[in-house]
Parts: C-alpha cells; sequence; structure tokens
C-alpha cells in the first residue's frame, strides 16, 4: 500500500463533497465565529500569564459537540472518528498532524459549559441568526412534548420514595461515588401507544401502556418555517400541559395562534392564552363517558392537520440524531436536549437555504 500524500487527501475530500457531505454544508451555511463571544464569557478561561498548556479553541470544541449531537456519539466515540475521518477533521480545520481533543477533554468542556448555564444563550443566539437571515417565528406556533430515554437506574422501593420526595437516600449519602452515578431527576412514567392489530384481524380492546424511564423535552415550533422557538426539559412523569404558563409561548410569532393536542387543553390555560393575547386551537377531550360530538370531531380533524407537524421534529432528532441522554441529572439532561435543538434547528435552516435557493 502507497504511502498517503496531500494530493490523495484532497482528492478524497474532493469526492466526499461530491457525495454530499453534511458537515460542509454546516461550515458553508453557518457562521459558527457567531458563537465565540457567548463561549468565551462561558468559559471564563484565564489569559495564560500563569502558563500552562492553552485550551482548545471554544469553537473548534462546539463544533466538536454539534458532531457529537448529529451522530450520537459518546465522548469516547468522538475522539476516536475525529482521528478516523477525513469529513471531521475538514469541519473542525484540522490537519492530519494537529493534535486532537481527547475524551476527557470533551468531557470537561461541555461539563464547564453547563455548570455555566450557557445552553440557553447559545441557543438564542442561533434564533437571532435566523431571524437576521430572514426566519421569523410566523403563521403560529405549535406546541408538544416528547419522552427521552436515560439509562435506567435500579434502586430499591425506599430510594425511590425518598428519590420522589426529594430526599437523598441515607445509604447514598456517605458514598460520593455511588451517589455521582444515580440520577436523581429522571423518572418513571408510563408511555401510551396504540395496540396492533392481533393475528386474528381483531383489534384489543386496550391500547397499551409501557413503562418508560428518563425525561421530557417540551418545544414550541413557529407554524411557518418549522423551527424550535422555546424549548424546555424536565423529568419524564412531568405534566405536559402545565409547561405552557412555563415561556414556552412565543410573544414575538406573528400569528397569535396556538396548537396542541389535548394535554394542553384545561381552564388555566385557556385562561392564561386570553389573557396574554393567543387565540387557542387546542384540541378539545372527548366528553366523559359519552361520544364525541361530529362538529368536534371535525375541528380536532382539522387542527390535526397543522398540529401534526411538530411530530416531525421529534421523529428527525430520534431517527435522524439519535436522541438519547447518556448524562446523570436534569441539568446536564438539559444541555444534552438543547444540544439537539440547535443542532435540528441547523438542520432546519440548511434545507430553508437550500429550497430558497433552488425557488
Amino acid at each position: 500500500m502507497k504511502q498517503l500524500g496531500f494530493f490523495d487527501v484532497e482528492e478524497r475530500l474532493s469526492r466526499l463533497s461530491g457525495l454530499g457531505d453534511q458537515l460542509e454544508a454546516f461550515s458553508r451555511t453557518v457562521n459558527f465565529e457567531a458563537f465565540r463571544p457567548d463561549l468565551d464569557k462561558a468559559l471564563a478561561y484565564a489569559d495564560g500569564s500563569k502558563g500552562g498548556r492553552p485550551p482548545f479553541d471554544p469553537v473548534l470544541m462546539f463544533k466538536i459537540l454539534v458532531i457529537q449531537t448529529l451522530n450520537n456519539l459518546s465522548d469516547e466515540r468522538t475522539e476516536y472518528l475525529i482521528n478516523d475521518r477525513l469529513s471531521f477533521m475538514r469541519f473542525l480545520g484540522l490537519g492530519l498532524s494537529d493534535r486532537v481533543p481527547d475524551a476527557k477533554t470533551i468531557w470537561l468542556f461541555r461539563e464547564r459549559l453547563t455548570q455555566a448555564g450557557a445552553i440557553d444563550i447559545l441557543f438564542n443566539r442561533f434564533d437571532a441568526i435566523l431571524r437576521n437571515a430572514g426566519y421569523l417565528p410566523m403563521s403560529g406556533q405549535i406546541l408538544d412534548a416528547t419522552l427521552v430515554a436515560a439509562p435506567k437506574q435500579r434502586n430499591t422501593n425506599d430510594e425511590k420514595t425518598d428519590l420522589r420526595e426529594g430526599r437523598i437516600p441515607q445509604d447514598w449519602q456517605d458514598k460520593p461515588a455511588k451517589l455521582s452515578h444515580k440520577d436523581r431527576h429522571a423518572r418513571w412514567t408510563l408511555k401510551f401507544t396504540k395496540a396492533k392489530r392481533q393475528e386474528d384481524g381483531s383489534m384489543p380492546a386496550t391500547d397499551l401502556a409501557i413503562p418508560f424511564f428518563g425525561y421530557k423535552s417540551h418545544i414550541s415550533i413557529d407554524r411557518k418555517f418549522r423551527l424550535i422557538r422555546k424549548w424546555k426539559t424536565t423529568d419524564a412523569a412531568a405534566s405536559d400541559g402545565a409547561r405552557l404558563r412555563e415561556g414556552l409561548l412565543d410573544k414575538s410569532n406573528t400569528a397569535s395562534t396556538v396548537w396542541a393536542d389535548t394535554a394542553y387543553r384545561s381552564k388555566a390555560n385557556e385562561d392564561f392564552m386570553e389573557k396574554q393575547g393567543f387565540v387557542s386551537k387546542i384540541h378539545r377531550k372527548k366528553p366523559h363517558l359519552r361520544p364525541m360530538p361530529r362538529h368536534i370531531q371535525r375541528s380536532n380533524a382539522g387542527k390535526s392537520v397543522i398540529r401534526s407537524r411538530v411530530e416531525h421534529v421529534f421523529a428527525d432528532q430520534k431517527s435522524q440524531t439519535g436522541l438519547f441522554v447518556r448524562t446523570v441529572g436534569l441539568t446536564r439532561a438539559t444541555m444534552t436536549i438543547g444540544l439537539a435543538n440547535i443542532v435540528y434547528n441547523m438542520r432546519r435552516f440548511l434545507l430553508l437555504e437550500r429550497i430558497n435557493a433552488a425557488a
């Protein structure tokens, strides 16, 4: 096998471009330098006057988090693939002889941003980029939530009771190593899904309820461009409807209409939206022990045509990027889901720009 030369690398990269390198499209379309001021402020690195090895460039490290989120990678796998893939190196601006951040460095960078609470600032920074590019929130907004899995915890019934009541189990308090690996914020809930038709062709009388452990991602997208505009992370057992009144509604949308499923239908939410100037298009619930009136069925069906657009966001995050919380605790889960929301908006931005260029 001949030794790889400079022109061989250039030819291989050219072939990758021809095959459609998504990361190259990111580099052309997204101005990652716009994140630098926020990254510098959140990281608050020393000026280097005391010596020591200088830290990696924060924009390079942020781009590594984008790669990691796009491909659902662990820190160790991320380190390996940066060394292995030419497309990753080109996106990061690294040569074959350049030093690559190791898994520990990637973890420390993400942890520093997490503890600084920087994810909201970074999300808002890219939202400002979208608005400046002409993608203003338009035509109303759609709310929904999805469950995001986390590694299951194996706790006793007494430990579960303590966690639900906000206490640290007694046996964990003098075991810091064990405590650091226990997720005290993720919760169990039931995930309801439609029952499948049986072999004889009949349908079961009840739907399926599947136990689920993890967190919940709440989002609000604009109807026009289907970009995530507001978001929140909670444990999996948290109510969907109550989150509507906790900052999920975007007042900057050019239209006041709000679509959501029946989980968001309550008197408190309807009163809140009326006072805030929003127009409710939330699905109505079926009357208890009575059939659904035909006019409400037709109304809900019309709303579903619009509301269903939010499902495409969750499908994209789970099928394309494999959204999963690998970390421990709500603060880190918020960082993970926040990064997934930024990356979704970046991918959507690329698509919208391609559509506009072809028009």
